[in-house]
C-alpha cells in the first residue's frame, strides 16, 4: 500500500508533534494545511482530539458529529476529517469560508495540477491597463494623498491571476487559487494587519515589492497546497457541511448532534472583518461599501465600529449585572459610550448561539468553547463567567472553567495587565 492509498490518520497530520499546552497554536504553520493563511488560532488541533475522546466517554460510544459555529480557518472541521467524525461549521466572513472549504474539499489532483498550469500560463500573456477597478481609491497607486496599498505594478499581476483564475471551470479549483492568491496580497503589498487594524510599512515607499514575487509567490503556495492535499487526500472522513452567513441564524436548532468545539469572537472592540479587509476587496467578496457594510451587520456584536441595534439577555444572569453597573458607572470614561450596550448585546448574541447547540445536542453532548475576557476603564467583562450563568439559564451543565493563557490587553482596552483566556466545557443534560 502506499502512502498515498493508505488513511491519513490525525496523527499523520500532527507529524508527531508533542506540545506541552493545548492553548499554544506555536508551530500550527508547520501542520500541513495551517499554513495557506496565517490565522491566529485560539486553541491547538490537539483540543478537538482531546474534546473528542472526552466527549466519546460521556456519551458511551464514538462521537459521529460536531459543529463549530465559528469555522475561522476551518481548523475544527478539518481536524473532524481526520477523525473519522462528520462536520457542520458556519462561516459569516466570505473569505475565510472559502478558506476552509478550500481545505475540506476533495480534489482531482491531474484536474487541479492542469488547471492550476494553465491559469498560471493565460496570466503570464494578460496584460491589465486599469487593475482591479472595483476597489476603493485607497488600495492602487496613486492611491488617495499619496498612498496606497499595491503599487499598479503589483495590482497588474493581481488582476491578471484573478482573471486568469476566473476562466477555469472547476468550482473547487477555482477557489483553492483564488483563496491563495488572496493569501499572498498582503505580502505584496505596502501595509501589515493585526488585530489593531491595518498600517503602512515603515519606509514603504523606498521598499516596494517586485510585482515578480506575486507570480512567484502565488506558484510557491498553491504548489504546496497540492503536495499537501495528495498526502493527506485519504482522510477518515471526507464529508463535510459548510454553511455561510451569520452563526445567529445557521446554528442547528434540530438534530442529533455529539459535540461541538469552537472560539467565538471576544467582546474587546477588535472589528475582525478589518482583519481580512484586503482579502476580501482582492477576492471579489466585497465590491462596495455597502458589501462591506453588510458582512460588519452580520457578524456578533463584539466591537462598536458599526452602529447597531442593541438589546440584553433575556435571562437573569447575576455576573452580566454587576458588570454592566460597574461600566456604566465609568461610562464618561470610556473611549466609546456605546460600550455597556455592545457588551450586554454580545451575551445576547452568544445566548442565542448556547441556546441553539442546547436544541441540537444530543444528551451527554459536549460543548468546547475558548472565551476571553475584556477589559474597560479597569472593569473586567468575566466572559467564561457569564458564559456560564446563561448556559445553565438554557439547559447546559457547566462542567469546568478551565484557564487556557493569558493575553495582553489591548490599549484601547486599558494597557498593559493580562487578560484571562478560558476553555469552558458544557455537557446537556
Amino acid at each position: 500500500m502506499t502512502q498515498a492509498e493508505r488513511t491519513a490518520t490525525f496523527e499523520d497530520w500532527l507529524d508527531g508533534r508533542r506540545l506541552s499546552h493545548l492553548s499554544t497554536n506555536a508551530g500550527t504553520d508547520r501542520i500541513a494545511f495551517q499554513s495557506w493563511r496565517n490565522f491566529k488560532e485560539a486553541f491547538a488541533p490537539e483540543l478537538i482530539g482531546q474534546a473528542v475522546e472526552e466527549t466519546s466517554l460521556s456519551l458511551g460510544r464514538p462521537v459521529r458529529n460536531c459543529i463549530d459555529p465559528f469555522a475561522g480557518s476551518g481548523t475544527t472541521s478539518l481536524a473532524c476529517q481526520f477523525l473519522g467524525i462528520d462536520p457542520l461549521t458556519i462561516e459569516v466572513n466570505p473569505y475565510l469560508a472559502d478558506l476552509a472549504e478550500a481545505k475540506l474539499a476533495t480534489y482531482d489532483i491531474g484536474c487541479l495540477i492542469n488547471d492550476f498550469a494553465a491559469a498560471v500560463d493565460r496570466a503570464s500573456l494578460t496584460c491589465v491597463d486599469a487593475p482591479l477597478p472595483n476597489l476603493p481609491a485607497t488600495f492602487v497607486e496613486p492611491g488617495v494623498r499619496g498612498r496606497y496599498i499595491f503599487s499598479k505594478a503589483v495590482a497588474k499581476r493581481l488582476a491578471a491571476l484573478l482573471d486568469s483564475i476566473e476562466v477555469v471551470s472547476s468550482q473547487s479549483n477555482q477557489r483553492l487559487m483564488r483563496v491563495l492568491l488572496g493569501s499572498i496580497a498582503l505580502d505584496v503589498s505596502n501595509v501589515v494587519v493585526s488585530g489593531k487594524g491595518r498600517r503602512y510599512r515603515r519606509n514603504w515607499q523606498q521598499r516596494q515589492p517586485n510585482p515578480e514575487a506575486v507570480d512567484q509567490l502565488f506558484v510557491a503556495s498553491v504548489t504546496n497546497a497540492i503536495y499537501e492535499i495528495r498526502r493527506y487526500e485519504n482522510r477518515k472522513a471526507k464529508g463535510y457541511t459548510l454553511l455561510r452567513g451569520d452563526a445567529r441564524s445557521l446554528t442547528p436548532t434540530k438534530g442529533q448532534y455529539d459535540l461541538a468545539v469552537f472560539s467565538p469572537p471576544y467582546p474587546n472592540s477588535f472589528d475582525y472583518t478589518d482583519v481580512y479587509n484586503v482579502e476580501l476587496w482582492v477576492c471579489g467578496h466585497l465590491k462596495s461599501f455597502d458589501d462591506n457594510r453588510a458582512l460588519r451587520n452580520a457578524t456578533l456584536r463584539s466591537h462598536v465600529q458599526v452602529k447597531r441595534e442593541y438589546d440584553v439577555p433575556e435571562y437573569d444572569l447575576p455576573s452580566l449585572t454587576q458588570v454592566l453597573a460597574d461600566l456604566n458607572r465609568v461610562r464618561l470614561d470610556l473611549w466609546s459610550r456605546d460600550i455597556p450596550e455592545m457588551v450586554q448585546s454580545y451575551f445576547a448574541d452568544m445566548a442565542t448561539i448556547l441556546k441553539r447547540l442546547h436544541s441540537s445536542l444530543v444528551p451527554g453532548g459536549r460543548v468546547y468553547m475558548v472565551v476571553g475576557d475584556s477589559r474597560y476603564a479597569g472593569v473586567t467583562v468575566p466572559v467564561a463567567t457569564v458564559l456560564c450563568e446563561i448556559a445553565g439559564a438554557i439547559g447546559l451543565s457547566c462542567i469546568a472553567q478551565e484557564p487556557f493563557r493569558s493575553m495582553r490587553a489591548s490599549p484601547q482596552q486599558g494597557g498593559r495587565l493580562e487578560l484571562l483566556e478560558t476553555l469552558v466545557t458544557l455537557e446537556n443534560v
